[in-house]
């Protein structure tokens, strides 16, 4: 079984690219932090190469930016290519079947707004007028 699942943040913003056959691919780097800390203290992080193809890759390409938090589900590709020079690489990456956008559009609609709660009838739920008449137990 070849299983991929990440939590993290992008570390560039995506990369659109298009083969020859016209289908598009987006690429773009996934940092992901570790559930340790190190001798040091200090908590690490891995970096990983994302590969999204299709429509996802359309989405992906519109919608996240550096610093977008991004869920994946995908497997793990090796691939080996030749440069121009002759020389043999080495890839590993991952190919995302699923991408789940886990950062707010903008921020502005992320801070929550302070709202007083209400009953049906459109009256607060707690009157700001003294009750009187009543032991109150606090």
């Amino acid at each position: 079984m070849n299983k991929v699942f990440l939590i993290g943040n992008l570390t560039r913003d995506p990369e659109m690219v298009s083969t020859s056959s016209g289908k598009w691919a987006c690429k773009f780097s996934l940092a992901v932090n570790r559930a340790f800390a190190n001798a040091n203290g200090d908590r690490e992080c891995d970096f990983f190469d994302i590969v999204v193809w299709g429509n996802l890759a359309e989405n992906c390409g519109k919608y996240l930016e550096k610093g977008k938090k991004a869920g994946i589900i995908g497997r793990l590709q090796t691939r080996t290519y030749q440069t121009e020079r002759g020389e043999n690489r080495k890839v590993t990456e991952i190919v995302a079947d699923e991408v789940e956008f886990l950062s707010p559009r903008d921020q502005a609609a992320a801070e929550p707004k302070p709202q007083q709660a209400k009953k049906k009838s459109g009256k607060p739920l707690i009157e700001s007028e003294p009750v009187e008449g009543y032991d109150l137990p606090f």
